[in-house]
């Protein structure tokens, strides 16, 4: 297991994350709900950011499933806020290339991953995207976290 790095002190320590509204009632099957920019390729430093800017109503996120191809080498468990989280790699590739959040007792949630070095425009093309397709599906608007 590894220990995760407290994020640091820096302008790129800001969570990029953008989660789609979900309507109060009603369940409707939604493939992406939200959007994460890494700053870097290394999973182990940037998921404990993740993990902390996510809405606590989502509750402890245990095991995370990503596109090993997309992520520099990581460990199968990382020790994120005094909690064990287990990282599983696919080697199917996905396009788009998304990250799944699974949380016992609460759900699943799939984010879209932006490349980490796509430029502003490139990022907010992609996350723009991601909105509309979600919001032609829900009829809910976007909002950030």
């Amino acid at each position: 297991m590894t220990l995760a790095p407290p994020p640091p002190l820096s302008s790129t320590s800001v969570l990029r994350l953008r989660l789609v509204s979900r309507p109060a009632l009603g369940h409707m099957a939604v493939r992406i709900d939200g959007a994460w920019w890494p700053h870097s390729p290394d999973l182990a430093s940037e998921l404990p950011r993740l993990l902390g800017g996510l809405p606590h109503a989502w509750g402890q996120v245990t095991s995370v499933l990503v596109d090993e191809a997309v992520w520099s080498p990581f460990p199968g468990r990382l020790l994120v806020a005094n909690q064990v989280v287990r990282l599983r790699r696919t080697t199917a590739q996905r396009s788009p290339t998304t990250v799944c959040l699974l949380a016992p007792g609460r759900g699943r949630w799939d984010l879209l991953v932006v490349p980490p070095a796509a430029t502003d425009a490139e990022a907010g093309r992609l996350i723009r995207s991601m909105a509309t397709v979600v919001k032609d599906i829900v009829g809910s608007g976007v909002a950030v976290r």
